[in-house]
């Protein structure tokens, strides 16, 4: 479904941005604790408001983010995009903000939660910071803070809402949906993982390298089980998140029955839904390197545009209006 709207830039007035912050008020659960999430700097599903409504405590940790409504009244489904490694400050890639256009164009909610700036990376971590890191498992609690949210919202429908994200918002993805790590108050309906690391432990699924980073990978074990349908997008020549180890996640994932597409796309590289061009940044963090730096990066007009119509229609089938209507 499309609602039209501008084709420049759609973060404004016409779609009644909002930001705010999620702040974690509940104790911290038990699927929390088994994830090894540190309390006072990690955002667990709990109370959600505004910045101005209560302030900040000991083992609270604010989360800002941005809110794009589509015209209209709802109920809608909602997307919650993570982030790459560049955050959403200043160095941002910008995807982020240009799926979140894109899908409230087609009459979605979108929530992008900044992960980084409240732990102190303001700037990315995408060649590493001195002053610590955000895991994968960090960032799962911001989406289901995220996802607690969506539902508080009377315009947004509280059984579809589907999370995505590229790099490491897509590995971020595929550690909020494993089962391992699943909520108890129920999770997101849909999942699209955008170039995600597949080449490490997610849950049941295992990768063994020879000596460890920088090291190829010589193995795989077990089973990748999403608790939703996941779409995986990658470039073929991804040299700093490769897309055979996601071919071999899907195909594992696929004959033990569980809902998991992919789609490679030939020429294109890390990040291929950016409009930057294709460039060797030898400053990047990278797993997949020898030396542990450098990676490609770059758009690709026509993965992008088919990224889109393979996003829309995957979101349209598993967010598709229920005959029972919302539930509460």
């Amino acid at each position: 479904m499309s609602l039209g709207g501008r084709q420049a830039d759609l973060e404004g007035e016409a779609l009644r941005p909002r930001r705010g912050r999620a702040v974690l008020r509940a104790p911290q659960p038990e699927w929390a604790r088994r994830t090894r999430m540190t309390f006072k700097r990690a955002v667990a599903v709990g109370i959600l408001c505004f910045a101005a409504c209560s302030p900040n405590t000991a083992g609270e940790l604010q989360l800002p983010f941005k809110l794009l409504r589509p015209p209209g009244t709802g109920p809608f489904p909602a997307v919650v995009i993570l982030h790459d490694c560049s955050g959403l400050g200043p160095w941002s890639s910008g995807a982020p903000r240009r799926w979140a256009n894109d899908l409230t164009r087609q009459g979605y909610v979108t929530l992008r939660p900044d992960s980084f700036t409240p732990r102190g990376l303001p700037d990315g971590l995408c060649g590493g910071h001195p002053g610590g890191r955000v895991t994968f498992e960090d960032r799962r609690a911001d989406a289901y803070a995220a996802l607690a949210y969506l539902r508080s919202l009377p315009d947004v429908d509280p059984r579809r809402i589907a999370v995505m994200g590229g790099s490491h918002g897509g590995s971020s993805t595929l550690a909020t949906i494993v089962d391992s790590n699943a909520s108890p108050n129920g999770g997101f309906a849909a999942a699209v993982a955008l170039y995600p690391a597949c080449g490490r432990n997610f849950g049941a699924w295992s990768v063994t390298r020879a000596d460890g980073a920088g090291h190829p990978i010589t193995g795989y074990s077990g089973v990748f089980k999403p608790t939703a349908p996941l779409l995986i997008l990658i470039g073929e020549l991804d040299d700093w998140t490769p897309a055979e180890p996601c071919r071999t996640l899907a195909r594992a994932a696929q004959s033990a029955g569980y809902p998991v597409e992919i789609n490679v796309y030939p020429g294109a590289y890390h990040s291929f839904d950016s409009k930057a061009p294709v460039i060797y940044r030898p400053e990047r963090i990278n797993i997949n390197a020898p030396s542990g730096r450098g990676a490609t990066t770059g758009g690709n007009a026509e993965a992008w545009a088919d990224a889109i119509r393979r996003v829309h229609a995957f979101l349209s089938q598993h967010l598709a209006a229920s005959a029972e209507g919302p539930a509460r």
